[in-house]
Formats: C-alpha cells, sequence, structure tokens
C-alpha cells in the first residue's frame, strides 16, 4: 500500500467511518504453534487502534470456543470477536473459510478436504472462503500447489483473497495482490502471527462496521471496497533458519497428508451427516473427462 492510500485511511478511519480487522490470527487456546493467548492478542490489537479480529486456527474453532464460552460478555466488551479457520485441504494449501454464526459444521475441523469439495461445501452453507498467502510456500499456498498448476480457473470460485500477510516477505504479497486484481476478488489482510511482537501487524480495512460474520460474509460479497495493508514481520522462524525451512515445508507436507489420511474416516463420517451430496465442479469437468481417458 503506498502512503498516500495510507494517509487517506487512516484519516477516514481516524473519524469512525471505517472499520480495522486483524483477519489472520492464531491464539494459544486454538493453535498449539501460538504463543499468544487470547486475552494477550485482543489487548495487543486494541492498543494499536484495531477494531476486531477473525480467529483463524488450523482446522480448529477451539480457540473461538474459548472466546465465546469463557470471555464473551466479561471482558473486551468493546471489541469484535469473529469466527474463522485456515482449513489445511489435501489438494490447495490452507484457505481461510468464514461461515455465518450459528451454523456448526465440524467437517471444517477434520483436515483434508479437497478444495473443489470444500468450496462446494462452505457455499451450501452459506460462508466464504479464499487463499490464505497464496503465493507464499510450497505445499501451503494454493499458487505453488499441483492443484493450482492443473486447473487455475478454480480460483475464480473463492470469494477474497489473502492480498497481504504479515509473515510473508514482500515478493509474495505483490503476488497475492496481483491475484487478486486478476481474478477481481477483494483482497484482505492479517497478521498470521504466532508471536506477540507480530499481532496486528497486517489487517483489512472495511467500509462499514460489522459486528458478527454474517455481516462480514454480505460486505465482503457485495464487493465493496476493501483495503489491506501492515508491515512486514521478519522475525519468523522462515526467516530465522535460511534455507533449513525447506525441511520444515517438506515435513509439513508428510505431516498434511499423513494426517488427511488418518482421519479419512472420521471425515467420510462428518461428511456423510453435513455434506451429503458428491458435488462436482463444472469446472473440473475438462480435466475429469481428461484423466478419464488416461
Amino acid at each position: 500500500m503506498n502512503k498516500a492510500n495510507s494517509d487517506r485511511i487512516t484519516r477516514k478511519w481516524e473519524g469512525g467511518l471505517l472499520m480495522k480487522l486483524d483477519m489472520h490470527c492464531h491464539v494459544k487456546e486454538g493453535s498449539i504453534d501460538s504463543k499468544v493467548s487470547l486475552d494477550e492478542y485482543i489487548t495487543r490489537l486494541k492498543e494499536q487502534g484495531i477494531d476486531g479480529m477473525l480467529i483463524t486456527d488450523h482446522d480448529t474453532y477451539k480457540g473461538y470456543r474459548h472466546w465465546k464460552y469463557k470471555m464473551k460478555g466479561k471482558v473486551h466488551e468493546d471489541f469484535v470477536v469473529l469466527k474463522g479457520i485456515e482449513y489445511d485441504t489435501y489438494d490447495a494449501g490452507h484457505i481461510i473459510c468464514i461461515m455465518p454464526e450459528g451454523v456448526k459444521m465440524r467437517l471444517l475441523e477434520v483436515r483434508g478436504l479437497p478444495v473443489a469439495v470444500l468450496i462446494d461445501f462452505v457455499h451450501r452453507h452459506g460462508g466464504i472462503l479464499g487463499p490464505a498467502h497464496p503465493c507464499g510456500e510450497k505445499y501451503l499456498s494454493f499458487t505453488n500447489t499441483k492443484r493450482y498448476y492443473r486447473s487455475p480457473e478454480i480460483m475464480k470460485r473463492f470469494d477474497f483473497v489473502e492480498a497481504f500477510n504479515a509473515c510473508e516477505p514482500k515478493e509474495s504479497n505483490e503476488g497475492a495482490a496481483k491475484l487478486a486484481v486478476k481474478y477481481k476478488k477483494p483482497g484482505i489482510g492479517g497478521s498470521d502471527s504466532h508471536k506477540p511482537d507480530c499481532v496486528g501487524r497486517g489487517y483489512t480495512v472495511l467500509p462499514q462496521r460489522v459486528t458478527c460474520e454474517t455481516e462480514l460474509i454480505s460486505l465482503i460479497r457485495s464487493k465493496v471496497p476493501i483495503e489491506a495493508g501492515g508491515i512486514l514481520y521478519d522475525k519468523t522462524t522462515k526467516d530465522k533458519i535460511g534455507k533449513a525451512n525447506k525441511l520444515l515445508v517438506y515435513s509439513f507436507w508428510f505431516y498434511n497428508k499423513g494426517g488427511a489420511l488418518l482421519r479419512k474416516h472420521k471425515r467420510r463420517i462428518k461428511s456423510e451427516i453435513e455434506n451429503p451430496v458428491d458435488p462436482i465442479d463444472p469446472i473440473e469437468i475438462p480435466y475429469l473427462k481428461k484423466h478419464s481417458a488416461l
């Protein structure tokens, strides 16, 4: 984001016309790799003048449940906490999903769905979704997966793109922003924080305030101007270990594939209850014909 845009956003935001959200947050109560409790996360965001957060723990709503059952109505009543999830797909990396309040889909807490099935499932139940850090690490990020290489058109079915992620390098965020423009998708921003000093470094600026997931979903679907920005965080694990980060990337690949296989039975049971239809994405038809002919 250039300085002129940043100054304009700040002026409008200080005038109370906009809402600032961190839309990629990991808290200790839900993510085993997070070092930040939900209470500390909210406190730090409020100190920075940020109005709300979307909790996006990996394949679980535990962090949000901690808010709902232990904190909501008791503390931080001037702050908006929304429910999201960062889902580990079988074939397309990490996808941020936002469901309407009151819609409880336990299938989203079982990693390993193919992305085409995930898109259909989320949309059928009124939610929205988009790729997290889409131009980031291999296997974790949509444009660096075989799924994207085989059928990039599936981008058209997403509702938004994470256009700024504070834990990604400049080149990755530039690629994500271009992807959002190319496919005419709203670009959101978030810190992807797992450590206290990264909290709030990425954010989304909304043109109006929201108080619940349904309002956020409606706003993003309406394609009103949404802006993403922040300050890059240069103390991530991959920054510290350099080339050795490749080992972590490949470890994640094995972990994700293994986890998906181990949860196959559980995923099937949940699917029979919550997703009984076996959808065929129209975008997939040319590829299905191609592979069936082999």
